[in-house]
């Protein structure tokens, strides 16, 4: 766990580096610098609440106005957001989930289950979404269609999937939030549209 210190009074808190990466890289392409957002990698979902229990007890944690939590849904996108609510009540904090309304008691506090909220899935499933229908999916769709193990999980081949688009690209050695940044995927495409309302309700803290 990274060693935690505030330094904006919008604090986002993600799951793992990659997704750090490319929330940087979003939030880059929406006009938020590092001046507006500090975004922390949390770790595993293990970590998580140890990481907010150790963030609402630091003095600069008054400062505070919005916080926001990024993880994966994995295989239960419900059961990922019960472990997000517990994380969050076990530090103390107010549940101020999908409101608009800042609490009197402390910051305002949402939340985003990857990939859109419901599904089960993770940062590679949304990125599927956005390169989904192009010639180089449906080339990697056939790929799948003849090798071996093309009957594995959903979650292992979206993982395969967006690794395999990366290959395609000028530097195929990338993890995908490091190739968010490289301007690999549509940052502007319909399928983050969710996400990114997500990041603007945090941003809009005053």
């Amino acid at each position: 766990m990274e060693t935690i210190k505030i330094e904006r009074n919008v604090q986002l808190l993600v799951e793992g580096k990659d997704v750090k990466n490319f929330m940087e890289a979003l939030t880059t392409r929406l006009g938020y610098s590092n001046e507006t957002i500090q975004i922390h990698d949390f770790g595993g979902v293990n970590n998580l609440g140890n990481f907010v229990a150790t963030l609402v007890k630091l003095p600069a944690f008054a400062t505070v106005t919005r916080l926001g939590i990024v993880r994966d849904a994995e295989s239960d996108a419900h059961r990922a957001k019960q472990s997000v609510l517990s994380a969050l009540r076990n530090a103390g904090l107010q549940e101020t989930t999908h409101s608009k309304e800042v609490n009197d008691t402390g910051p305002y506090v949402d939340f985003w289950i990857l990939p859109d909220n419901s599904r089960e899935g993770m940062l590679e499933t949304l990125l599927c979404d956005t390169i989904a229908g192009s010639p180089i999916d449906d080339c990697i769709a056939d790929f799948f269609g003849c090798i071996a193990d093309a009957s594995q999980g959903d979650m292992k081949r979206h993982k395969a999937r967006a690794h395999i688009w990366i290959a395609t690209k000028d530097q195929p050695h990338l993890s995908v939030g490091v190739a968010a940044k490289r301007g690999y995927w549509d940052l502007d495409h319909d399928a983050l549209r969710p996400l990114c309302k997500f990041l603007q309700s945090l941003s809009d803290a005053n």
